[in-house]
């Protein structure tokens, strides 16, 4: 990862009173500092920890959908082996550099770097894209997703994430807003964010925002929409209305993951996802029929025979390799979880197990 040009001496960052809480982890907002980025005087707000020399490691691809509440240290560490012991690089639109020491101190990277990209100027700074797309590891903390694609949709921070996922082959990782980004279909809560109920009863409601194959594109996520907080703050029904959406929008056959808090679904380079954490992951397809309603102002009805989407859901695990298995290629090779089925019927949503 390429850090600050002008080198600047005598500064020493001290993190301290780190800690996690509530969606992803907070500190002092004193970190933040202002470094010259450039001889031409341009400026970003970024803070590092540990060797600032660039170093170029060998790689291998990755996506962590952590689903937001507690960090989940071991995808991270899934994360740090994957990044050959580089630069680890956090982009995030407001908040903390508190990933800086609780990802450092996890040892194996050779730095940490959290980069707030806040504006267009931020999200327009080839300085930034190219610390992005120097890093060997890239993190996209939690927030508010709909400053995500605002602000960075359609500039070079857009263009600097795909040649890392697509291109130089790095783990890419997100937690509740940094990875609803992550899908090749994502929820961009551009007005407000829309509950289960709210969706059920009307698939056209205004707060449901919904974009397609034009932000991030991440192996083996084509055709998904991603969900987080799901099953504790119940975004079930909501999820199944996304997807009845994205079918009415054109996505042939569109698929779901949700992760809960506290939980990780981690893919590897060859499409296939095990889970970490403490609660569940849920792999979601339809079973090959639309709606029977999916109308404005009406209630949603995709209900077939109780069978309306078909759901595998894995238990994380904190150890190891994590728990489970789920093939992304054909969404039918799995081991470790359950299967289910998830359905609505006029705006109430059920499970057949």
């Amino acid at each position: 990862m390429r850090t600050i040009l002008s080198v600047l001496t005598g500064v020493l960052v001290i993190l301290s009173g780190c800690s996690k809480e509530n969606n992803e982890l907070t500190g002092y907002k004193s970190g933040k500092i202002d470094l010259s980025a450039s001889a031409s005087g341009t400026k970003i707000v970024s803070n590092l920890i540990g060797d600032p020399a660039d170093v170029t490691k060998t790689t291998t691809g990755g996506t962590c959908l952590m689903g937001g509440g507690k960090d989940v240290d071991a995808a991270f560490r899934w994360m740090i082996g994957k990044s050959g012991g580089g630069d680890f690089v956090v982009i995030r639109f407001d908040g903390t550099d508190a990933y800086n020491s609780y990802i450092y101190k996890m040892g194996g990277v050779n730095s940490v770097e959290t980069v707030f990209i806040a504006n267009s100027t931020d999200a327009n700074n080839p300085v930034i894209a190219d610390k992005i797309k120097n890093a060997e590891a890239l993190f996209i903390a939690g927030g508010d997703q709909s400053n995500y694609v605002k602000i960075w949709k359609d500039t070079p921070i857009e263009t600097a994430i795909n040649y890392l996922v697509n291109t130089k082959k790095v783990p890419v990782g997100g937690t509740s807003a940094g990875c609803a980004i992550l899908g090749s279909s994502y929820y961009s809560a551009l007005f407000a964010s829309v509950t289960s109920d709210q969706a059920m009863l009307d698939p056209y409601n205004s707060d449901i925002t919904l974009g397609h194959n034009d932000f991030i594109k991440a192996p083996y996520l084509q055709n998904t929409i991603t969900d987080q907080h799901f099953t504790q703050r119940g975004r079930e029904g909501r999820l199944v209305t996304f997807m009845a959406r994205m079918l009415a929008e054109g996505v042939k056959i569109p698929h779901g993951i949700a992760v809960d808090e506290q939980t990780a679904a981690c893919i590897d380079q060859n499409g296939i996802t095990r889970v970490f954490g403490i609660n569940n992951a849920f792999f979601l397809i339809p079973t090959g029929l639309a709606p029977e309603t999916c109308k404005m102002l009406t209630p949603l009805t995709w209900n077939r025979n109780m069978q309306a989407i078909r759901v595998y859901r894995i238990t994380g695990s904190t150890k190891g390799n994590g728990n489970g298995s789920f093939d992304l290629k054909d969404y039918t090779t799995v081991s470790g979880g359950t299967w289910m089925y998830f359905y609505v019927v006029n705006g109430s949503f059920f499970t057949n197990q």
